[in-house]
């Protein structure tokens, strides 16, 4: 076969490459133990599921929308579209009916993978609504042994039918295979929706590829490696880093066995890298601060002696140079009796590699990791440019940045102040609206089209760009300073004590204020140590000795602000902000324009100097029901 152009053909390649069974391409755990698949297991599942969709009329260019958890079918349903010639859609497993009716339907999807029972009855609800889908295909039969409709059907009858046709024509799959392009579309990411209904960004094969290859010239990408594959595909950084190199190089993709067991599974796996959100990695140190202050004695002692030296050793660090001997003695003791001990609670201790992504992560949450011993790199981009465009590099990490380009990238800041991206791996536009397409790049004099992201920044003396805030967010105060709403959340959120937070203030309301959500399992493990008796959410929030909690962590923060920019008053709403009320996208973006009109009483009590604000709100539960709240919330002055 010649060079390979295609996520399909560079899959194509490992399996020739490996084709015994010692070389484990896949596992999941499943009833407690691991089940492992060579390449050329995973090659026949593939081979079997692909021709069966042929078999079902699935055509080159038509498009497969996939919602489920990931784990083995999932990535198997991928491949076997994308070796057919077929466009995966990828869905988040939490939106409604009504959002999977407009992606499905935008998308002109044809089949759709659905993962289990609540998400086939997701379909069912929408059928009359998506008429192009010809057959929903389902991997787990839990709860759907009673089904009785024609326009279900099962993974494995898919694969009934594949192998059939395999039999007939032993050649047609690969055949299908060596027949893709790079730069046919090979999925449908669509974008969180933050001003409006979701795009779909049409990604190509090139694009994967090459996003794959960048990364791993930064930091060689070993087919040895595990990953471990839980962060959506339906999020272009999960198909970026998870799929894209599982294709390329041939690390092996690791499935939970739920998505309850996830961190338990990966600390069994202890991967070789490691791609979370910012919020993952914000619960993550959350989650070490608390379990230090419950823990014994000696590993508070522990921890109060050797973190102030991890911080101390990744100063040097970042300065490139090299620790004095003392430093370096005591880091190596903290190594061994705190840092490698801490670390492998999480599964940590053997990743080379760990990327955070999607919202800008807080300074502090990478200092503290590099501390522990673990380099922690930023990752920016967007769905338009396959997930990353800049990147720290393993040498090079600096706090207050977000890193450098990617080979083959470049970045920019327009004279507005906006980042703009170029890279191989930019999109081909939105599915049905070049509208939006032709708004979103900007060419330059020599006819290089550039990704205008929204987002405001700097490049500083070394080329590493400094991410400020989306430039419609950047609020300028009536003093004439400007200050960044996502620079001071994310500096709050810092706090184990802290979920979210979304600060108000421009010109016309002088000061800088506060939306804070607590996090309701920290907090509670704190009041209850204290013996501090509550019932709800509502009623632990506005507790007087939580608020003197939350105050304590906006005061540290206020420290390190200019005084313009310093929140003067905060609430503890509550609740927490909920995707599935519109508050939050689906990659937990604050929709600020809603949760502004939303909460426009307690914002209005912020600046007329009320103490306290009446709240009564109607909560939409999962299963659909509206519920009521009622309660007084404080309103806290600094």
């Amino acid at each position: 076969m010649t060079e390979p152009q295609t996520l399909a053909q560079h899959w194509l390649s490992n399996v020739r490459r490996w084709p015994g069974r010692d070389q484990v391409a896949a596992r999941q755990k499943d009833l407690g133990i691991w089940q492992s698949y060579s390449w050329t297991q995973e090659y026949e599942q593939v081979r079997d599921f692909s021709l069966g969709l042929v078999e079902l009329g699935l055509q080159r260019g038509d498009r497969v929308a996939i919602i489920g958890d990931n784990d083995l079918e999932y990535l198997w349903g991928i491949l076997a579209v994308l070796a057919a010639g077929g466009v995966v859609v990828g869905l988040f497993t939490d939106v409604t009916p009504k959002e999977v009716q407009y992606v499905v339907t935008h998308s002109d999807a044809v089949f759709v993978l659905a993962g289990d029972q609540e998400q086939c009855d997701k379909l069912l609800a929408i059928r009359q609504d998506t008429p192009l889908v010809r057959q929903v295909i389902y991997w787990d039969q839990r709860g759907l042994w009673g089904y009785d409709d024609p326009w279900l059907m099962s993974f494995q009858g898919v694969q009934t039918l594949g192998r059939a046709a395999q039999q007939a024509d032993p050649d047609r799959f690969e055949a299908l295979i060596g027949a893709g392009r790079a730069d046919e579309v090979a999925m449908f990411c669509y974008t969180s929706g933050t001003t409006g209904l979701p795009k779909g960004a049409m990604i190509s094969h090139g694009d994967f590829i090459y996003v794959a290859q960048a990364f791993d010239a930064i930091e060689k990408v070993r087919a040895s490696d595990n990953y471990m594959s839980f962060i959506p595909m339906a999020w272009i950084g999960g198909a970026a880093l998870d799929l894209a190199p599982h294709c390329t190089s041939g690390v092996t993709l690791n499935f939970a066995e739920g998505p309850d067991t996830v961190q338990q599974n990966i600390r069994e796996i202890a991967p070789d890298a490691l791609l979370y959100n910012s919020r993952l990695w914000e619960n993550l140190v959350a989650s070490i601060q608390v379990r230090m202050t419950d823990a014994s004695w000696l590993n508070r002692l522990l921890y109060r002696v050797f973190q102030p030296v991890g911080y101390r050793t990744a100063e040097y660090q970042l300065r490139k140079q090299r620790p004095p001997l003392p430093w370096r003695l005591l880091n190596s003791l903290g190594r061994v009796a705190f840092f490698q001990p801490t670390l492998s609670q999480y599964g940590l201790h053997r990743a080379r590699t760990a990327y955070t992504a999607g919202a800008a992560l807080s300074p502090d949450v990478v200092r503290f990791f590099l501390a522990l011993g673990l380099p922690l790199r930023q990752i920016y981009g967007s769905t338009e440019v396959t997930g990353g465009a800049i990147t720290h590099r393993p040498d090079d990490i600096k706090f207050e940045s977000i890193g450098v380009p990617l080979p083959g990238a470049r970045v920019k800041i327009s004279p507005e102040g906006e980042i703009l991206l170029t890279s191989p791996g930019l999109f081909a536009g939105y599915h049905k609206d070049p509208a939006a397409t032709e708004a979103a790049l900007i060419r330059d004099e020599e006819g290089v089209a550039w990704f205008r992201t929204g987002d405001a920044g700097l490049l500083d003396e070394d080329g590493h760009l400094i991410y400020l805030d989306r430039v419609k967010d950047m609020i300028e105060l009536g003093s004439g300073e400007r200050y960044s709403p996502q620079y001071i959340e994310g500096r709050l959120k810092f706090s184990p004590y802290v979920s979210h937070c979304m600060t108000v203030g421009d010109a016309t309301l002088g000061y800088v204020t506060a939306l804070i959500t607590i996090d309701y399992d920290s907090v509670g493990r704190w009041a209850e140590k204290r013996g501090l008796a509550y019932t709800t959410y509502a009623d632990l929030a506005q507790k007087p000795e939580v608020y003197a909690l939350v105050r304590a962590a906006v005061e540290r923060v206020n420290a390190t602000l200019p005084p313009a920019a310093r929140v003067r008053r905060f609430v503890l709403l509550h609740k927490e902000f909920d995707a599935d009320e519109g508050e939050m996208t689906r990659t937990r973006k604050l929709r600020r324009s809603f949760l502004t009109q939303r909460y426009a009483d307690i914002v209005q009590a912020l600046y007329d100097g009320r103490q306290t604000v009446q709240v009564t709100a109607a909560v939409q539960y999962q299963d659909g029901r509206v519920g009521k709240i009622d309660t007084l919330l404080r309103v806290e002055a600094l």
